[in-house]
């Protein structure tokens, strides 16, 4: 599956699927600002991948 790395409607959803931090969901709402950010954005798409794998399994 290849990424499209401009696409940010997975960030919308996430925002939807769960409760986040401030820092969190500023950074889904805001952006990358550093290699901090684009470290810990990366641990939250895996984390969001993992969910929406979740909640296909429950709706078959």
């Amino acid at each position: 599956m290849s990424t499209k790395w401009n696409d940010k409607s997975w960030q919308k959803e996430f925002l939807n699927m769960k409760s986040h931090t401030p820092a969190d969901a500023k950074l889904l709402m805001g952006g990358v600002k550093g290699l901090k950010d684009a470290w810990r954005l990366g641990v939250l798409h895996v984390e969001y991948e993992r969910l929406k794998k979740i909640q296909e399994q429950q709706q078959q």
